[in-house]
């Protein structure tokens, strides 16, 4: 079986050999199991011509695994001076609360991301207002792009990925139930601007450190 789809890969050349070798190694693990060796697809480590990083290639049709940071789209959600907030249903830090926010899909908008992530977090309809901060977190590979956004009634519920999704009082968010740093300085940066128009969108000078 791993010879046949050797010599089938073999000959199909980029786009063609990249489609028909995803299908081909996925009836293979499925036969023979998800620790079966696999010929074909980016398996060599090297730098390829006209590169300066070593990347996963194909030796076959000489196919090139980018590895490229995530986008995560999100929102610090408010209710009139109340702020909407989920209690994360996965890993990491489940039972840990958390401004709606994902990874970005393909065919959208950073702005688009943030609805949808509040939609399937949170089943609100949030209203983009502006982007409130851009943080960049090379240890993880991510820009995270942070807006401000409304509902316009207090209709939410807990989505697939939350246990529970509540409006908090600025004095009453759980600061030491909070996800991730990132979540601390939204909502703090969304406070140093509240009821402004015009602002500079906010960053995190040293990556990966409280701004």
């Amino acid at each position: 079986m791993g010879a046949v789809i050797h010599q089938t890969l073999y000959f199909l050349s980029n786009l063609q050999c990249f489609l028909a070798r995803n299908i081909l190694v996925y009836h293979y693990i499925c036969m023979n199991g998800p620790n079966s060796y696999i010929t074909g697809g980016p398996r060599v480590l090297k730098i390829p011509s006209g590169d300066n990083m070593e990347r996963l290639t194909c030796p076959e049709c000489d196919f090139i695994h980018y590895e490229n940071p995530h986008i995560v789209a999100g929102a610090v959600v408010t209710y009139n001076a109340q702020f909407l907030l989920c209690k994360r249903a996965i890993e990491p830090r489940t039972g840990f609360w958390t401004i709606p926010a994902g990874y970005m899909e393909l065919n959208e908008t950073p702005e688009q991301g943030a609805v949808r992530e509040a939609a399937e977090e949170a089943c609100a309809k949030i209203s983009i207002n502006s982007l409130l901060a851009l943080y960049t977190l090379p240890r993880l590979s991510q820009v995270q792009m942070i807006y401000r956004a409304t509902i316009s009634d207090p209709i939410f519920a807990a989505g697939v990925e939350s246990l529970e999704v509540a409006l908090f009082d600025w004095k009453d968010i759980p600061w030491d139930g909070l996800a991730f740093p990132t979540v601390h300085w939204a909502l703090k940066h969304f406070k140093q601007v509240e009821g402004l128009d015009v602002y500079q969108p906010f960053g995190n000078r040293t990556p990966d450190f409280a701004p």
